[in-house]
Parts: C-alpha cells; structure tokens; sequence
C-alpha cells in the first residue's frame, strides 16, 4: 500500500480496521497483475477491485485502498506502457490523478459528468508535465444507449491502441452504468456493457478485468458472471436461463442473465453532444506522438525480504520449544514493553511523532540506569526464571575475587589459590593448605599430608 499511498493514510487504516487490514481487496489486483506480468495468465479477474476513487492520503466515494494503481504499479515493473479503461458511470479521478505526470500510463475515462459525484473529468483536463495528452476523458450525458456507447467507444479506444501501444490493458468495469441502477443514469443493458469486454479481447493484448460500482445487486451479479464468459470466449454457449440457487428469487420476474434497458432518453444524441465529444478526444489524440520509449532493466519478481521468507508464517504449529524460545528471545532483544509502572509515562501515546524506536531506546535506558546502580539481573540456567542479584552485597561472594562488574573492567571466571610452580612443572597449593607438594601428589595420596597415614575412622569422624 505504501508504493503509492502515505503512511499517515495507511496508518490511519490500520487503526480503523487492524484486524482485516492485510485482507483488503488490494491483494487481489496485484496477485491479478503479478500473474499477467510473469506470464502465467493472459487474462486476469477481480471483481472485487476496482476502487478507482482512493486518493494517495484520503478516502473517497466508497473507496479507500485504491487497488487499481497498484495494479498498475507491478505491471510498471514488467511491462513498459500500461492503459487503464474506465467504463463505470463515475469519473476514475483517483487513477488519473495518480499518473497525471506520466506518459508510461495512458488513462481514458468514460463517464457521466455535470452536477454528478465526483465533479471531474472534462474534455480539458489532459494530464501535465511529461503527462500532457495522456489522460483522455469523455464526459457523457443520461440516458445513453448501446449503440450511442459503442459509437464512442470503439473509435476512441481504437485510436488509443493505434498511437499509445499499450503492452497490458486494466479495465474497470463498474456496474452502475447498466439500465437501472440505483446511482447510475445510463441506460446500457448488460451486452451493450458487456460488448467493451468482447471488444478489448479481440485484441490479444494482456488484460486484467477488475469491478466497481454497481448499486442494484442482482444486476451486478448478472453483468460480471455474463462478462466473466466473455473473457473465456464461451458468453454464445451459456444458459440463458438461471439455474436453481439458494438466490433464485433475487432475480425474478424474468430470472434471466439480462439486464434489459428502459425508456429513458438519450440527451447525447438530442443535444448533438455526442460528435462533439467524439471528434474532440480523436483530436486530442491525433497531436500525440508516437508511442513513448521507456528504458527498462531486468527487475526482481519478489522484494528481497520476500526472497529470504521475512515476515512469512505460514501458521504451522510451534511446538513448546519454539514456543520458550520465541518468548526469549523477545524478552533478551526487549522487543516487550516494560510492566512496571515506573518505567512507562502516561503521556506516552501512539499519536505523538516519536518514532517505536527512540521510545524504545529511552525505554532502555531508564530501565539501565536503574538497575546497574543497584542490582544486575541473572537468568537460572536450570528454572530459567530472571533474579534480580544486588551488585558487591554482603552474602555474595561471587564479587569477593576479581574486579567489580563494570563495563570497562575484565572479568576474572577462575579464582583459585593454586599457582604454577616451574622448577617442579606443576600447580601448588599455597594458601589454603598447611603443606607445599605438587597438587597431583595430594590427589593421589586421598588428600592426605606427607608423613603419616590417617586411617579411615579418622576421616569419617
């Protein structure tokens, strides 16, 4: 989501919905794209994208993770010039705002514009920068027909795959430009709608088929399992007729996959303003040059924490090992925060602007300054439970020899008062014994001093 999206805005996202926010549609688009660009598929399906409105720090029209950006993104990766076709009866504002500067996208927008949500998309606005010419829009009317869309349709992307050459197509197939939709104010039947998927096939160019709006649910179900046929070739040889589900009674009367027009009037064509827009944008695109030139390079098919599996679970069980040493080994690396009250402030919040890891860092260095004053803390090999040992107190004898713990001073393991005696070539126990003989004799004598045996009842008493 960050390729193109802020991290305040995904932050935000994550906050609303933490427990869902790796499952958001935008997986689907970027597996769909993934699969074009590798080769895997020529035509790739998601219905359940097609979030065209998100914008790159806000939410918009029903739209919050804008999944067709990055699509188009991976595809960018592969593939040197991408064309995203907009079909739903709403302006793509968020995808033609996201390469407004780009002449490696080429955006083309059919819509209903005028006192309509989202208020974009005239004829005018045409990109900028290196951009310039690569956004086309094509601002309609209520009521167009079958016919009146195809009239526009068919020329204008036509002349687009003559001049721009896209190597992979994204078409957003939005449902609210069908006959009778809630929001909509198209009067298209489900083959009219259908007819640009057919259309954009024919071509043998790489294409992903992605969702949208779409407000009268039965009529969305039919349109995409109609245009789901289409991209298989088989759309001649289904069933007209629905067959028995749990649903059926969803789409009576006629329980039929059509979506019928009505009578609406087509003020496209009353008002003369359907040429106009037609002869403008093949205008528009005529003054383009040929298509651009992109330098490419070979690019890594995975990041390179996916390469070496980091942050991937694949939800196998831990057995009980795993498990104490997981928790370890967070407890070592202080990856946990500190229970105690005095360590934890309570103006400390997740809004403030210090970064996890200078709050961390401080974290640490508190509990430092109040332990290595007073205690150190030791681990139990045999319980693995945590003491805290005061440092040089009376009783603990493990600080009488040797340098104090400190970070500068060495640490002496083996205290003994044998020392190395080298006319004799080995250790001799001085200090804590009445006798000076090599330390292998005294093991060999039992422990006993040299001139006299002790006998065994001696040793026991």
């Amino acid at each position: 989501m960050t390729s193109f999206h802020t991290d305040e805005y995904v932050h935000f996202l994550n906050r609303v919905t933490p427990e869902t926010a790796e499952e958001l549609t935008y997986h689907g688009t970027r597996c769909a794209a993934k699969r074009i660009a590798s080769g895997a598929a020529d035509i790739a399906i998601n219905w359940a994208g097609g979030l065209h409105h998100a914008k790159k720090r806000e939410a918009s029209g029903f739209c919050y993770i804008n999944d067709i950006v990055l699509g188009i993104l991976e595809l960018l990766r592969t593939y040197p010039r991408v064309l995203y076709i907009d079909i739903d009866c709403h302006h793509g504002d968020g995808v033609e705002e996201a390469f407004y500067t780009t002449d490696r996208v080429m955006t083309c927008s059919f819509h209903k514009f005028g006192e309509y949500f989202p208020g974009t998309g005239t004829q005018e606005d045409r990109g900028r920068g290196k951009g310039k010419g690569y956004a086309i829009n094509v601002p309609l009317k209520d009521g167009i027909t079958d016919e009146s869309y195809r009239s526009v349709f068919e020329p204008i992307i036509t002349k687009i795959l003559e001049v721009f050459r896209p190597s992979a197509v994204v078409l957003q197939c939005g449902a609210d430009s069908l006959a009778g939709d809630k929001l909509g104010c198209f009067n298209l039947t489900m083959h009219g709608h259908a007819h640009c998927v057919q259309f954009l096939r024919k071509q043998n160019i790489p294409l992903i088929l992605l969702g949208g709006g779409g407000y009268t649910v039965k009529n969305v179900a039919r349109t995409w399992a109609y245009e789901t046929a289409c991209a298989l070739g088989i759309e001649d040889t289904i069933d007209p007729l629905l067959p028995w589900n749990e649903y059926f009674e969803w789409f009576g009367p006629r329980y039929r996959l059509e979506v019928v027009g009505n009578n609406m009037d087509d003020l496209n064509v009353k008002d003369g303003s359907l040429d106009k827009v037609r002869t403008t944008a093949l205008e528009q695109l005529a003054q383009l040059n040929p298509a651009p030139s992109v330098g490419l390079q070979d690019v890594p098919r995975e990041s390179v924490g996916q390469h070496l599996g980091l942050g991937r679970d694949d939800n196998e069980a831990r057995d009980d090992l795993d498990s104490e040493l997981a928790q370890h080994m967070k407890y070592v690396y202080d990856l946990q925060e500190s229970d105690s009250p005095s360590d934890t402030s309570d103006d400390d919040s997740w809004d403030s602007d210090e970064s996890l890891a200078s709050r961390r860092h401080k974290s640490r260095a508190r509990r430092y300054q109040k332990s290595s004053t007073a205690s150190r803390t030791r681990m139990s090999l045999l319980t693995g439970q945590y003491f805290d040992v005061p440092v040089n107190e009376e009783g603990f004898s493990h600080f009488e020899h040797g340098a104090l713990p400190s970070k500068t001073a060495k640490r002496r393991f083996f205290q003994s008062s044998a020392k190395w005696n080298e006319h004799i070539e080995d250790a001799i126990i001085e200090k804590h014994a009445p006798y000076n003989i090599p330390i292998g004799e005294l093991m060999e004598r039992g422990g006993r001093p040299p001139g006299g045996d002790i006998g065994e009842e001696d040793w026991e008493s």
